[in-house]
């Protein structure tokens, strides 16, 4: 594929991105999507948690036209949870069979123990690493790496615990972050000045939040039927 990727093209890429196990839907693979292709030649997008490359490979193909970059941070935690070295493996040979080898950087690190020496710029930043709040709260701070206008995408936002109260604390507040909007889970942030509306956006979605937290306990108990007063008929977390 060259030149510039049209919108069209977004469903075949999401068609190949699908078949990779993960949690990213596609309306939250567009907001990927979207923002990529609008970032000038040559950009580089970071990437914080890769897993199996589901979201890799929609950045990357974004990216491939103009000559970008993926750098995607992931550790590979073995363990159960992670998977370590097999979902490393799974990870690559995902890549390699989307032909996105020349497009993707992996990092195989935190992003905690990597950040405080980091000098290198990029263009945009999607944040779906660990999700509690202190992991959340560093990762942030790899924000400072961006131009102005330059768009930080978060996953599980308004839906982990932790991810949620990261924003309300260092988001809200901030004097140089914006919230946009999202899709289901996946939010969309921005460097600039934010308004008085722009907080209380974030403020109105603390009630989907709650929801979502009421979900996830009640799911913990055992307690689906009562989940699906409030409309989750899953076995699933909501995001």
């Amino acid at each position: 594929m060259t030149g510039t990727p049209e919108a069209a093209d977004f469903d075949r890429v999401w068609e190949a991105a699908d078949g990779i196990p993960g949690w990213l839907k596609p309306g939250q693979a567009r907001i990927l999507w979207d923002e990529a292709v609008s970032l000038p030649a040559g950009a580089t997008v970071l990437e914080i948690g890769s897993h199996q490359g589901r979201s890799t490979v929609v950045l990357g193909e974004a990216l491939r036209p103009t000559g970008g970059t993926v750098i995607a941070v992931d550790p590979f935690v073995e363990g159960r949870l992670f998977g370590g070295t097999p979902t490393r493996d799974k990870f690559e040979a995902n890549i390699a069979a989307n032909d996105l080898g020349g497009v993707v950087e992996l990092v195989a690190d935190y992003s905690t123990a990597l950040r405080p020496t980091w000098t290198r710029g990029f263009d945009m930043l999607y944040i779906d690493g660990k999700h509690d709040y202190w992991t959340l709260s560093d990762d942030l701070h790899w924000s400072v790496h961006l131009p102005e206008g330059g768009a930080i995408v978060i996953h599980d936002c308004y839906s982990s615990i932790g991810v949620t109260l990261g924003i309300l604390r260092h988001v809200l507040f901030s004097d140089r972050i914006v919230y946009e909007r999202r899709s289901d889970s996946q939010a969309l942030f921005r460097i600039g000045r934010p308004t008085r509306r722009d907080r209380l956006r974030i403020l109105a979605e603390v009630p989907w939040w709650l929801r979502n937290v009421a979900i996830k306990v009640l799911l913990r108990l055992r307690l689906r039927p009562i989940a699906r007063l409030v409309g989750h008929d899953s076995p699933y977390d909501p995001y």
